[in-house]
């Protein structure tokens, strides 16, 4: 099973670039996660029957919002952290609610959990670290333990955040910007400390491998990046791993695509 995951930044722009029908053609996923939709289902031209397709969009229009497009139909699908969970974090601040962003799709496979997600930005400023910390990062994790216990997960998505200083490729000039302080990286460790496992340092330990460039100074073609996308997975399916991939070449959004293949 190939599983391919995919910040677009706008489902409409990549389409409309040619770049989503590109991708889809060249890698042929058998579930394809994504985020940053930035769209309700319908509002982009899609046609990929092939497919099934779920979608969380987010309550305001054109922002945020994840997807789940599966070869196989899923069993059931889940929106958003559930209100238990959500009520114990109390996932708002002066921003808004951020269980009602669109930011996380769950879908069950029969051997599987598969989840999209699309993590806070903490900004530029630090303004919502407070949330993205102490709040949002404990509530997913709980929310990824839960499911857990019916059967393994598979997270995946824009996490914001590069985890050890191999994952950006100016690391002693970021430690506090967001995405690199260390209260997001401890977020991350306390995914693996959890027993997750972050799939691509399972077979690629080298740097320059990135996932995310800003748009600045030629930034991409000159591969200064951040490694903020990642599939995760629980360790008891790790040994089932076959590969696991970042797509540099993949043009359409400022993000690649991540993928990992499971037997």
């Amino acid at each position: 099973m190939k599983l391919y995951s995919w910040n677009v930044n706008g489902i409409r722009a990549v389409v409309n670039k040619g770049e989503f029908a590109k991708f889809i053609a060249e890698q042929q996923p058998d579930i394809l996660c994504l985020q940053e939709t930035k769209a309700m289902q319908g509002q982009a031209e899609i046609d990929l029957p092939e497919y099934t397709e779920y979608w969380n969009s987010a309550s305001k229009a054109g922002y945020s919002g994840t997807a789940i497009f599966s070869k196989t139909p899923a069993i059931r699908t889940i929106s958003n952290i559930p209100a238990d969970i959500a009520s114990k974090f109390q996932l708002c601040d002066t921003y808004g609610d951020t269980n009602t962003e669109g930011r996380i799709l769950a879908a069950e496979f029969n051997d599987y959990w598969v989840v999209s997600v699309y993590t806070p930005n903490s900004k530029g400023k630090l303004e919502r670290l407070g949330l993205r910390t102490e709040q949002w990062d404990k509530a997913f994790l709980a929310y990824m333990k839960e499911l857990e216990k019916e059967k393994p997960v598979i997270f995946c998505g824009d996490l914001n955040v590069a985890h050890k200083e191999i994952d950006l490729a100016r690391p002693d000039d970021n430690h506090k910007s967001h995405g690199f302080t260390d209260e997001e990286r401890a977020g991350f460790d306390a995914i693996v400390d959890a027993g997750f496992v972050d799939t691509f340092r399972l077979f690629n330990t080298d740097g320059d491998n990135y996932t995310w460039w800003t748009a600045w100074a030629n930034a991409r073609a000159r591969n200064v990046g951040w490694r903020i996308d990642y599939v995760v997975v629980s360790e008891s399916i790790a040994d089932r791993l076959v590969g696991a991939s970042i797509h540099p070449n993949q043009m359409g959004s400022d993000h690649c695509p991540v993928s990992i293949e499971i037997s």
